[in-house]
Formats: C-alpha cells, structure tokens, sequence
C-alpha cells in the first residue's frame, strides 16, 4: 500500500471518530482480571450520551474485568484507520440502565438485553483519552482526547 493522502488535521480526525462511532457496530474490547491475565473479545456497542456502552454477561472474563478493574481500552478492526479510546467502565445491571442507553443499544443492534438473561450488564465507558492515526505519518499527532477532554 503506498501513502498518497496528507496527513489530517485534528479536526477531521475527531470527526472521523465521531463518524465511525455512529456507524460501526462491533468494537474490539480488552481487560485484564486482578493478576494481569490479558482478555480481549468483539462486543456490540452503541455510542450516546458521549459514551460507549457494551454488553456482555458478568459471569464471563469480560464482564468480571470491566466490572471489577473498571478500564479497558477499545480499538476498530481497521489497523490502517486506529482509533484507541481508553476509558473508565460503569457497570449497570439489566434493572438500572438509564432507559435511554438501552433504547438506544436496542436501535442499532437490533437486541434488547434487558429481555434476556439476568447475567447481561450494560458497561458504560466514558472516554479518558482517544488516538486516531492513519500510516506513521500521523503518529506524532495521534491524542485527539487526553483526561477525557478533546484536544480538537
């Protein structure tokens, strides 16, 4: 693949990640339980209110860690358009997700959780810091989102 295409501004990266939010569906998770042990798996997500929120069941290796270690970083598919966004993880049970997070989920996935089984939870993860680059010749300007506010 050759590079062919000027580096974007900040600008258009937050707006390329902001785009990709809205219309990607599956987003790579990663945690880690309290010894350290990696897990990384694709989850359904859907972005409001200024947050990704996922879900998945507690009693499998992702809910625990994101319930009980409250980080994690999410990454796209793409490795030629990265975006990383790391950020704090708010567990909520099937009977306490905020009406509006779980309608919205439901609109893009198609799936309500809350008519499953009781072991799903809603992981709500507000951004602390996002990269988005194209090609190394993006790399120096890559943190677009730093201590949860926008550097753009």
């Amino acid at each position: 693949m050759k590079i062919d295409k000027p580096p974007r501004g900040g600008d258009e990266r937050k707006r390329d990640v902001l785009d990709r939010l809205e219309r990607e569906i599956d987003i790579w998770v990663a945690s880690a339980d309290g010894d350290g042990l990696p897990c990384m798996v694709p989850l359904w997500f859907v972005w409001h209110a200024e947050c990704v929120w996922l879900v998945t069941r507690v009693t499998n290796p992702t809910g625990r860690n994101l319930r009980d270690g409250g980080r994690t970083r999410l990454a796209f598919a793409d490795t030629r358009d990265v975006v990383l966004i790391d950020g704090d993880v708010r567990t909520h049970r099937l009977t306490e997700v905020p009406a509006e997070a779980a309608e919205a989920f439901l609109a893009k996935t198609g799936w309500d959780p809350r008519q499953d089984s009781a072991s799903y939870a809603f992981f709500e993860v507000r951004p602390s810091a996002v990269q988005a680059w194209h090609e190394q010749r993006e790399l120096p300007k890559r943190h677009i989102m730093r201590d949860g506010v926008w550097l753009v």
